[in-house]
């Protein structure tokens, strides 16, 4: 099977490549010991047109390939594409444009939640594919026939499953549901996060001010260390001793030493000393300017058997609309719903999804609606 590693040739497949009304993508990297993924192999199809592209082969420009990515003529059509979002943006500095992801797109049309790749083709095409190649090392070179054969799998078959679900969504008049979710995926702002909002994503219970300006600063600069050293966070510093370090507030090695999630001897290295001005930097912020902790909103009584009737409303309306009940609302939604009614600001209620399923949960919250037990399904009916 031919790999291509030269200039020439991926020139060549990416002109003809471009000629299609739609290409589809998908790509094999290694992330486990670096913070950015390292591009291992490029997979690209349109009918017959296939693609394998090694980015590791010397002297190789993927200029001709980002090119494609921001071509608008072209739809990109991938599975699961926040991953290979993420590789192109870092490497190209761009967001390909426009794309159909077929996992959201089978989720929209009643596939189920986060249906994998090879569950899709094997119930739209009855095709069963060898999986036994997805936990390899994608930087040995050569690369295997079986390997090779399984990277083009994920996009020749991805043809087929993209043509499915596109005329489903055409014949359902539900590919204006699929724009709204591709908007969100290709916002550069869902690649490009700022390390200031880095603490955002650590689940941690903060009792103090202080507490939550210790983490922001420390989480901030672990994103910050991880990019540049190109290492993954916990590398770094693990997200336990962030929480640890917020409440001891350490001020000098000896006190960071105490710390049991903190390695012994790494007080002594640069990196703790550079930690240890951020923390204490972060201690003597006035007591005005310090941030406010997050909000804890104590749900009103009754709340939660109301959102025990929501989920079974979720259930009854994703069964009528033959769609997945996680793509209409989350739990959160759910909850903020059964706290909130229509002033719950959650994507339930903003957009298709409002249209097919927030309007009737309002109505049900306000009791102008009910659900009711008939001949062994849920109904429902005006009160």
């Amino acid at each position: 099977m031919h790999v291509i590693t030269t200039q020439q040739e991926l020139e060549t497949a990416v002109a003809a490549l471009e000629k299609s009304a739609f290409v589809t993508v998908d790509t094999e990297f290694i992330r486990e010991t670096t913070f950015w993924p390292e591009l291992c192999l490029i997979q690209m199809a349109a009918p017959g047109v296939t693609a394998l592209v090694d980015p590791l082969s010397p002297g190789i420009d993927l200029k001709p390939f980002f090119a494609l990515m921001a071509n608008e003529a072209v739809i990109k059509v991938f599975h699961a594409a926040r991953q290979d979002i993420e590789i192109i943006f870092h490497l190209g500095g761009l967001i390909p444009h426009p794309v159909f992801d077929t996992q959201v797109a089978a989720m929209v049309c009643g596939f189920g939640d986060s249906v994998s790749y090879d569950q899709l083709v094997q119930k739209i095409t009855g095709t069963h594919l060898d999986k036994s190649s997805r936990f390899t090392d994608w930087r040995h070179r050569p690369l295997s026939e079986k390997q090779l054969t399984y990277a083009l799998a994920d996009v020749t078959h991805l043809i087929d499953v993209y043509q499915h679900l596109q005329a489903q969504l055409e014949r359902d008049n539900r590919a204006h549901w699929l724009n709204e979710e591709m908007e969100v995926l290709t916002s550069r702002e869902t690649y490009d996060p700022h390390p200031d909002d880095a603490w955002k994503r650590l689940k941690m219970r903060l009792r103090k001010p202080v507490e939550l300006a210790v983490v922001q600063a420390v989480a901030a600069w672990r994103e910050r260390e991880a990019r540049e050293r190109n290492v993954p966070r916990g590398r770094v510093l693990k997200d336990d001793a962030i929480y640890e370090i917020a409440q001891q507030q350490p001020r000098d090695a000896m006190a960071l030493s105490r710390l049991r999630t903190v390695p012994k001897g790494w007080e002594r290295s640069s990196t703790a000393t550079t930690l240890l001005e951020i923390v204490n930097a972060a201690l003597i912020i006035p007591k005005e300017q310090m941030p406010r902790l997050p909000k804890v909103i104590q749900a009103p009584e009754g709340t939660s058997a109301a959102a025990e009737l929501l989920k079974v409303l979720l259930r009854q309306v994703a069964e009528k609309e033959g769609v997945a009940a996680k793509v209409l609302a989350s739990s959160d939604d759910i909850d903020r719903l059964a706290a909130d009614g229509e002033e719950a600001d959650v994507p339930a209620m903003h957009g298709w999804r409002r249209e097919v399923f927030g309007d009737i949960a309002v109505r049900l919250v306000r009791g102008q609606l009910a659900l009711k037990f008939e001949h062994k399904k849920i109904t429902l009916f005006e009160t």
